[in-house]
């Protein structure tokens, strides 16, 4: 007997009203609760990087890490974190982005890429495009060429794509 392998939408939970009322958040923590929902995450992250020269994987704070690391070791290749402010320890190259309310900073070590190196950025989720963004123009200021960014999902109708537009983009998932 043949047994349906689950979709990995099925891993992710609505949870209506969260933050705010209206909303509906798409809830990974059942994702990363779920052996057999990482690993087919992962697969899905990995299908579209094979074959392709890639140098470093970097991650943005703080779901970005989960598979980012995991990306980083399938790949063998370095991670390297994007962090908020005051976290990293050594010399920093800093980039502001725009809020629904506001703005925020990202910070890299400024020698977590060289010039040339080949960078796959991976965050849990594709909104407005602003984190992903900022993070794009750190990569290129350091010299470093973007080969993908990926994501576990994108709210397509927020159209954070087309801010990091013309990256190639990749989302193990859709809505």
């Amino acid at each position: 007997m043949e047994t349906k392998t689950p979709t990995l939408k099925s891993y992710i939970t609505d949870v209506p009203d969260f933050p705010k009322k209206g909303i509906i958040f798409k809830d990974l923590t059942s994702l990363l609760e779920s052996p057999e929902g990482v690993e087919q995450c992962l697969e899905a992250l990995i299908s579209t990087l094979k074959n392709k020269q890639i140098d470093k994987i970097v991650g943005i704070e703080a779901r970005g890490f989960f598979f980012g690391m995991l990306l980083a070791t399938a790949l063998k290749v370095p991670f390297v974190p994007v962090r908020k402010p005051g976290k990293l320890p050594r010399k920093v190259i800093s980039q502001s982005y725009e809020l629904e309310y506001g703005s925020d900073v990202l910070e890299m070590h400024e020698d977590a890429i060289k010039s040339g190196e080949k960078i796959v950025i991976h965050d849990d989720v594709l909104a407005t495009g602003g984190t992903a963004e900022a993070v794009c123009k750190m990569v290129e200021t350091l010299g470093g060429q973007i080969v993908q960014c990926n994501f576990i999902m994108q709210l397509d109708f927020l159209e954070g794509a087309k801010k990091i537009a013309p990256h190639t983009v990749f989302s193990a998932v859709n809505y």
